[in-house]
């Protein structure tokens, strides 16, 4: 191998490139990862292959590795020292994320117990 070709493959995915070919070649690699990795998750929910109730964990742990696969191809997310505010940016995004979502759920599950019909108003009803 030469040098360029060296060069080519031997750039960590999320770190900075140095000529536009290996940015290229890391942009198609987790294209092509996304893609398998999509379409591992259509084939495992529309065949037997995983057991029953397996099959929302086997989903799961392919959304994981589909995260993943963005976060280092795509956001350049990585553990080098220069990363440290996207990774704070990133982990701000996900506790405001978690706060909206666990927030949704409790006033949910709260107006499902306090909205319905009293017992009272019920016993009304159905005397008359």
């Amino acid at each position: 191998m030469t040098e360029d070709e060296t060069n080519l493959v031997d750039v960590a995915p999320g770190s900075p490139h140095n000529n536009i070919m290996s940015e290229v070649v890391a942009y198609v690699m987790g294209l092509g990862l996304a893609l398998i990795l999509t379409g591992i998750s259509f084939w495992v929910a529309s065949t037997g292959v995983l057991w029953g109730p397996g099959v929302a964990t086997g989903l799961v742990v392919l959304a994981i590795a589909q995260m993943g696969v963005h976060l280092v191809f795509f956001l350049h997310i990585t553990s080098g020292p220069d990363n440290t505010n996207n990774v704070l940016a990133l982990a701000f995004g996900v506790l405001i994320v978690f706060l909206v979502m666990v927030g949704t759920i409790w006033i949910m599950a709260h107006m499902n117990a306090n909205m319905g019909v009293s017992p009272e108003l019920m016993n009304l009803q159905m005397q008359h």
